[in-house]
């Protein structure tokens, strides 16, 4: 198995297994969430220049849940007719794409932040139909899979974590409660979507909180369990994000978490973080640690790496007859 190895998830092949992570882009100029030439410009550059799966940037579900009010959404038919024609354009040159679907919470700079604290019953009962409809659309947009974001302390996560979550009803306090909402979403999103669809978690596999209770690898490592038998495909694997941590950033800080959730899970996993060269994202796979690798920073520096990494390791890929002659 190598990082050009095509591999196939439910009904959707993919070219390889060199993955753009979703990116917050802050380019959303109309402030309503709408995307614009710059993402037909940021994924249509990194589908020529080889990634076989882009995921974009978090998309939020509602308005009072993006990051900024600079992010892109999935809340309207509007928001479908403008994504549609990035994600066929993707799809023009081999390439497919992913919604990484999001929901800020406390962490959002928009006018109404929640929290799991402040959700009322009524509002908790109302989110997981929320991010199903945005999966919807998603498909309706064309895109070729979806991912639930609940990771980097963002509202999923802020469930998910004793040091978010202080709720006493039955999604706060055991492990069961903290969980929940998760799963919830995880089905309604599940339900929304083909069957032959792939669905992505993301997750914070540990807060970096080692002396008082927080969300870590082992609780990471049962939600990896109870998701795959919820309907999910693949575990993305990040960390932190929740709280300010000392968090030991480093090659391999978070492909090593990404390594112990597949050995005790068997779940398909990608891995990320200081990924930088071709050689390092070879030999995740050659140690059997993960099943793909996600370059952010390295796909920001050069939309084109897999097709650099392919000289580099001497491995034959279809170059765009437009840059031919810069490849050879």
């Amino acid at each position: 198995m190598d990082i050009f190895s095509p591999i196939t998830i439910r009904d959707l092949e993919l070219r390889n297994r060199m993955w753009l992570p979703a990116m917050c882009q802050f380019q959303v100029d109309t402030l309503d969430g709408m995307p614009n030439s710059w993402h037909l410009m940021h994924y249509g550059a990194r589908a020529v220049g080889g990634f076989g799966l882009m995921i974009a940037e978090a998309t939020a579900v509602v308005p009072e849940g993006r990051i900024s009010v600079r992010d892109t959404g999935l809340w309207s038919h509007e928001h479908i007719m403008k994504w549609h024609p990035i994600t066929s354009f993707v799809h023009l040159h081999g390439g497919a794409i992913a919604v990484q679907l999001a929901h800020a919470g406390r962490k959002a700079e928009t006018e109404s932040p929640v929290s799991p604290e402040s959700m009322t019953h009524a509002e908790l009962l109302a989110l997981p139909g929320q991010f199903a409809e945005a999966a919807r659309a998603a498909v309706a947009a064309g895109f070729d899979a979806v991912e639930i974001h609940a990771a980097h302390g963002y509202l999923l996560h802020q469930f998910l974590s004793p040091l978010s979550n202080q709720r006493i009803d039955g999604y706060g306090g055991s492990f069961a409660g903290r969980t929940r909402m998760l799963l919830d979403v995880l089905s309604a999103v599940r339900d929304a979507i083909p069957e032959g669809m792939p669905l992505l978690v993301r997750i914070s596999a540990t807060d970096w909180i080692p002396d008082r209770p927080s969300w870590d690898l082992q609780q990471s490592i049962e939600l990896a369990q109870l998701l795959q038998k919820g309907g999910a495909d693949v575990l993305d694997v990040s960390s932190g994000g929740l709280v300010e941590a000392d968090i030991p950033v480093a090659p391999n800080y978070q492909t090593d978490l990404a390594a112990e959730i597949r050995r005790e899970t068997g779940m398909l996993t990608a891995g990320v973080g200081l990924i930088t060269t071709a050689e390092e994202a070879q030999g995740y796979l050659d140690r059997d640690e993960v099943d793909v690798v996600l370059m952010g920073r390295a796909a920001l520096n050069d939309p084109h790496w897999p097709l650099h990494a392919a000289q580099k390791l001497g491995v034959s890929v279809p170059i765009p007859r437009s840059y031919k002659t810069s490849f050879t």
